[in-house]
């Protein structure tokens, strides 16, 4: 407010330096805790000689462990519900590809299993996801 104007409209601008504050500090918790949370299911993959897929944001995952446990993302789940959980998951999904990740150690049988299981819930586009193989192995 204006002193001494005699008129008695109050002040209308807004103070950010609080805002500012609290965006500042919402900033630096998100950088501490992000980190965290990209662990994941512990997977040993195996290796294939392709061009890895640039990519912008996060996709859903199907897991599959050296014990053949399954998960999606990280939240484990039977088998025998896989496909209808993952049905109910991708309504809710603009992008609807899936990414499958096998421990090497798992059968080929039950990753085919795995992969028809996610075609039947009506998923469109499947990836594999492998890790590069090095130089030294190459040649």
């Amino acid at each position: 407010m204006q002193v001494g104007s005699g008129d008695d409209s109050l002040m209308s601008e807004i103070n950010v330096t609080p805002f500012v504050d609290v965006m500042l500090v919402l900033l630096i918790i998100f950088m501490v805790t992000t980190p965290m949370m990209v662990q994941g299911v512990n997977v040993n993959l195996p290796t294939a000689t392709t061009q890895s897929l640039p990519t912008d944001e996060q996709n859903l995952i199907i897991s599959i462990d050296a014990d053949m446990k399954v998960y999606i993302n990280e939240q484990e789940i039977s088998v025998a519900f896989l496909t209808e959980k993952l049905q109910a998951v991708m309504e809710n999904l603009d992008k609807k590809t899936v990414y499958l990740k096998a421990d090497k150690k798992v059968p080929y049988g039950v990753v085919v299993s795995i992969m028809s299981q996610i075609k039947k819930a009506g998923v469109p586009s499947l990836g594999m996801i492998t890790l590069p193989e090095d130089e030294k192995q190459a040649g």
